[in-house]
């Protein structure tokens, strides 16, 4: 293990439309905003930061590499760790967020459900489930 890469201090997401994907992480998450400049929104979770950046932007930290366009595919799914799985999808569709899935108990034992954001990326919930 490289002990430097231990812990993940922010996510970088590509977003076409900066306004509305901004809006649905601090409305629906209700993430507080702690930074913004023309290009892009930086909201605090509990344990780490997520970068909603402009796609235009993307190319010259990522390069060689392309920026995918949101219809390419899915390439990361964040999880989130909830409670009550159910509850928190009812709190989604109040919110106006339709659900790709779920919520649906899984073999390994979680209950999940996943939703996308505007700018195409996937989130997965996750309520551990008891043992039996």
């Amino acid at each position: 293990m490289i002990e430097a890469l231990h812990a993940i201090e922010v996510i970088t997401i590509f977003a076409e439309d900066l306004p509305a994907t901004k809006a649905f992480y601090g409305e629906v998450f209700g993430l507080p905003l702690v930074f913004e400049d023309a290009v892009s929104a930086v909201f605090k979770f509990e344990n780490l930061l997520l970068n909603v950046l402009l796609s235009s932007q993307a190319p010259t930290l990522v390069e060689p590499e392309p920026v995918g366009t949101a219809g390419a595919g899915l390439r990361v799914m964040p999880t989130i760790r909830v409670t009550d799985a159910d509850e928190t999808c009812g709190e989604l569709a109040r919110h106006g967020v339709a659900l790709l899935n779920g919520p649906v108990d899984r073999p390994w034992g979680r209950r999940t459900a996943t939703f996308r954001d505007p700018a195409g990326n996937v989130w997965e919930i996750a309520q551990d489930l008891p043992r039996s």
